[in-house]
């Protein structure tokens, strides 16, 4: 049995679940003018899911910040970060070690320059796109878990699906010690669960 197929059966994978890959960018890998610490450990657990979905044929969603120059939440306009995946700059582009499918649909997000957008769900059509594809049930990893990750739980939840949060494919920004703590215990306590899979064996 080959590995995706193994985790495929450990996920449960059935028709009706999708996977939501959040903000794998340069700019939040090492190296990059926003980096998470750590963050390229992730990369090759998301290929792992991406390929597990990708054998079932079940949708594979790619979020991105694609922020215009001057977004409001850079330091440089009155925001709390450093500027990061300005549209078509390479910090912006997605890692060459990320397998990416062809079939994966590519939500872009953050690109009003006066609004901020953590959430996946935040002005764009992913919301529309998951119902028009009967999907009931995401599993979501990627980037950053206090912030972006976090707020597309949250929201994915009160949108009324089902959502897994995939423990070994999620890292945070920890601006303070105790962020990622608490933003697990806070999309747990919102009716996420979590699912961790670093010590399978296939």
């Amino acid at each position: 049995m080959s590995s995706k197929v193994a985790l495929g059966r450990r996920l449960g994978l059935k028709a009706g679940d999708a996977l939501i890959v959040v903000d794998v960018q340069r700019d939040f890998l090492p190296g990059g003018t926003l980096a998470v610490a750590h963050g390229n450990e992730i990369i090759p657990a998301i290929n792992s899911y991406m390929a597990a979905f990708a054998a079932r044929g079940l949708p594979i969603f790619m979020t991105r910040d694609w922020h215009p120059e001057h977004h409001c939440s850079f330091k440089e306009s009155g925001g709390i970060w450093p500027r990061h995946c300005v549209q078509g700059t390479q910090g912006a582009a997605w890692p060459d070690d990320l397998h990416l499918p062809a079939e994966a649909h590519v939500i872009s997000k953050g690109n009003d320059r006066n609004a901020e957008a953590y959430s996946a769900f935040s002005a764009t059509a992913l919301a529309m796109l998951l119902r028009n594809l009967k999907v009931q049930r995401v599993f979501v990893g990627g980037l950053a878990t206090d912030y972006c990750v976090h707020d597309t739980v949250l929201d994915a939840r009160s949108q009324g699906f089902d959502v897994v949060v995939l423990g070994d494919a999620i890292r945070p920004v920890n601006m303070r010690a105790e962020d990622e703590t608490r933003a697990i215990d806070d999309m747990l306590s919102h009716g996420a669960t979590l699912f961790e899979h670093a010590h399978a064996v296939f």
